[in-house]
């Protein structure tokens, strides 16, 4: 065994429905801007331009439906549901046609924004990590094995006490999950563990101590968390 200076951390990892197994988390994948009316909403053009990806550290994930600690040095922390896809077949220059192939499985999640630290990162031009990649920012339900399951359509919708904040469907994604996974793959080489966040319907909105948040993707199933 080797012999570490210090103990070395926990692996991250995600529940799988209906079984005691877990799924290792190597990187976590994020697709920016994938859906045209929350393009919109951010003040961004919706076209059909070139995906743009940024990061969240593997061990960002909360999941079993723990609670999540408002960040520090925010006052505007951002809800964003998304779609999940685990990798479990890695490759690079992967064609679309194949792309499926590559996927273990699906789960919901929650991509939380400190808004107001990306937002003066965007007009700095400097980088999102400290709005989109600090601790507990990705909440993300158990995994559902990815046969039977088609990612081209279903519901994908929010609720924030209850009530509705972001109502969608898959199908109005600008790039499609293969499509997704093509692109991404002749940047990076993608590996079994990865996983990507497929971006986020319209409706994003702030969300306060105290709030519980219950996502859901049809056929996929849910993300729960409550903000502390």
């Amino acid at each position: 065994m080797p012999d570490y200076v210090i103990a070395p951390p926990a692996i991250p990892a995600l529940p799988v429905q209906g079984s005691s197994q877990l799924f290792p988390v190597r990187r976590i994948f994020c697709v920016g801007r994938n859906y045209a009316e929350h393009a919109i909403e951010m003040g961004s053009d919706p076209t059909r331009e070139p995906p743009f990806y940024f990061t969240k550290p593997a061990d960002a994930v909360v999941v079993n439906g723990a609670d999540m600690p408002y960040p520090p040095l925010s006052r505007e922390l951002h809800h964003e549901m998304e779609l999940v896809v685990a990798i479990g077949e890695g490759g690079a220059d992967i064609a679309v046609a194949d792309a499926l192939r590559h996927v273990w499985g699906y789960a919901a999640g929650l991509d939380m924004t400190r808004r107001d630290l990306q937002n003066e990162a965007k007009k700095t031009g400097r980088p999102w990590d400290m709005g989109k990649g600090f601790d507990c920012s990705a909440p993300i339900g158990a995994l559902r094995p990815a046969q039977g399951f088609d990612p081209s359509r279903g519901r994908i919708e929010l609720r924030v006490n209850g009530a509705l904040r972001q109502a969608s469907d898959l199908a109005k994604m600008i790039w499609s999950v293969p499509e997704i996974i093509a692109n991404l793959s002749r940047l990076v080489r993608l590996a079994p563990g990865d996983l990507i966040m497929t971006g986020t319907p319209e409706g994003v909105a702030a969300v306060q101590r105290g709030d519980l948040l219950e996502g859901f993707v049809e056929g996929v199933g849910e993300v729960r968390c409550r903000i502390v």
